[in-house]
């Protein structure tokens, strides 16, 4: 295998695009996983993301005070907690802190 040596992706290189109020940034969209972040201001509710059938999720929540729905209850987070989301589960993300919400995600394998 030739090195590839490791990359670094810049802030304003992320993707950035918009789930409902959620902004969000791709910083690595790759065939075996993807990273990214997503922020909220406080009262937000991001859109629907309906899951990866194929992969699963982690969410680290960097600042702030969000709640995770999975269609079927609440998951409470704050600063410092992550949560593994398994394969082609629905979630979206709400900020209940009051300040802004800094979440960052990978999913693996990419899908």
């Amino acid at each position: 295998m030739l090195y590839q040596p490791p990359r670094i992706i810049r802030q304003v290189e992320a993707r950035n695009f918009m789930e409902g109020p959620e902004h969000c940034r791709e910083y690595v969209k790759a065939p075996k996983l993807w990273f990214g972040t997503s922020t909220l201001q406080p009262g937000q509710r991001g859109n629907i993301d309906v899951g990866h059938p194929n992969s699963q999720e982690v969410f680290f929540v960097c600042q702030g005070h969000v709640l995770l729905f999975d269609e079927k209850q609440y998951h409470e987070l704050f600063k410092g907690d992550a949560i593994l989301i398994p394969e082609g589960v629905p979630h979206t993300l709400i900020n209940v802190g009051e300040e802004e919400a800094l979440i960052a995600w990978a999913g693996a394998p990419g899908d």
